[in-house]
């Protein structure tokens, strides 16, 4: 009886330490390193994140430690079983089919209990459970560092440290599953998206060109634009002085109508006009952004290679294409080639 006791005993011991690294081989593998990152870094320590960090970064040796414990109990574990159970069937008078049968249960048993349940609770616990067994883990693996260090000089591919890093095209896919499983809307998915638009524009493709931009002689008195001001409802011009591509400066119209207002007509838009900023037509429209938060000018003056005024953008125009409302305007070819296409009824 008691002989059956211990065998039982040692199943229990054999299905206990191939489920226990089974679970954790499988959280360790799929717990987010950038989770991990977040709960390492916190103001408010987390236990064991700290250690399980140092797992991750050298993921191969906790991989190895876990493999090693884990077919110690499967291989090494089970032939040691078979040995004690041929060795109690036979005090015990079991013989013929017994044995068989046992080494077929107890096959089962490893597969159910020992690798396919552990690792399914463990990916789906995996923060938790890697968060837990991440201590003594790092015991195991001092305990077997010289093993350990003996198998990456024979493979060297399980040295390589592992870095957090991501990109555009992942950042994006992030994003559009986590809108689609409802974990983030729909909207700021697609904000995202545009974040990543602006290094692809330049302040050429958002300006306002030359001809189209609101634009008041420097030199002009007040009592001359009277009409112009009140039929305009521009926020903003640029002072254009009597040179050609002289920028003297930018002005309100809010400035200018209150200006009006005091009595002030015989003064000029110069001398109303505001320091501006000149930037040049390739600079990226999250660099221009950028320069935007830093200097409140609601304008800026594109200008292009050679210094000449060819533009005005202002942090509405970025702006849009965070909101979705910025389309990129058709070059003259495209615009051809489109009305080509319809006037012969072609898709």
């Amino acid at each position: 009886m008691n002989q059956l006791l211990g065998l039982f005993a040692l199943v229990l011991i054999i299905l206990l330490g191939s489920a226990l690294c089974s679970g954790v081989e499988a959280a360790l593998l799929t717990v987010n390193p950038l989770r991990v990152h977040e709960l390492a870094v916190r103001p408010v320590k987390v236990r064991g994140a700290r250690t399980l960090q140092l797992l991750k970064n050298r993921m191969g040796r906790a991989l190895a430690v876990l493999v090693i414990a884990n077919n110690a109990f499967n291989i090494f574990g089970s032939l040691m079983l078979g040995g004690y159970v041929s060795h109690v069937f036979e005090q015990n008078g079991i013989d013929g089919v017994a044995l068989p049968i046992f080494s077929m249960g107890l096959t089962l048993l490893v597969i159910l209990l020992g690798e396919i349940l552990p690792k399914a609770i463990g990916s789906r616990l995996a923060v938790g459970v890697s968060l837990a067994a991440a201590p003594a883990v790092t015991i195991l693996l001092r305990l077997l560092l010289p093993v350990v260090l003996l198998l990456e000089w024979l493979m060297p591919a399980i040295t390589a440290e592992n870095e957090i890093s991501t990109d555009e095209g992942e950042i994006r896919l992030l994003a559009r599953l986590g809108s689609q499983k409802g974990q983030i809307e729909a909207d700021e998915a697609a904000m995202i998206g545009k974040v990543f638009q602006l290094n692809d524009l330049t302040a050429r493709d958002l300006m306002v060109p030359r001809v189209a931009a609101d634009t008041l002689p420097g030199m002009e008195p007040l009592r001359n634009l009277k009409i112009v001001l009140l039929e305009n409802s521009t926020s903003w011009w640029v002072v254009l002085g009597e040179e050609v591509d002289e920028v003297l400066g930018v002005v309100s119209r809010e400035n200018l109508l209150a200006a009006l207002l005091a009595g002030r007509e015989d003064i000029t838009v110069a001398s109303l006009s505001e320091p501006v900023e000149f930037v040049p037509e390739m600079i990226r429209a999250d660099r221009l952004l950028t320069a935007m938060r830093r200097r409140s000018y609601a304008v800026r003056v594109v200008v292009d290679e050679f210094g000449a005024f060819v533009g005005v953008v202002g942090a509405e125009a970025v702006l849009a294409v965070l909101a979705g409302w910025w389309r990129r305007p058709q070059r003259c070819e495209d615009v051809t080639r489109t009305n080509y296409l319809v006037e012969r009824g072609m898709p």
